[in-house]
């Protein structure tokens, strides 16, 4: 798995939406779902009118 630097701000963010002490995969795992169901709500939003 490639290394990500993260700035401190970003650290502090992720940090507040950890609910259990989740790992840091778990929680950009869990946004990057997040932002997949969006973008195909999104994209497909369009389509039906």
């Amino acid at each position: 798995m490639p290394e990500v630097e993260l700035a401190d701000d970003t650290i502090k963010r992720l940090d507040a939406l950890r609910v259990d002490d989740e790992s840091y995969d778990e929680i950009v795992t869990e946004l990057i779902n997040i932002y997949e169901t969006e973008e195909l709500t999104l994209s497909y939003g369009g389509d039906k009118l």
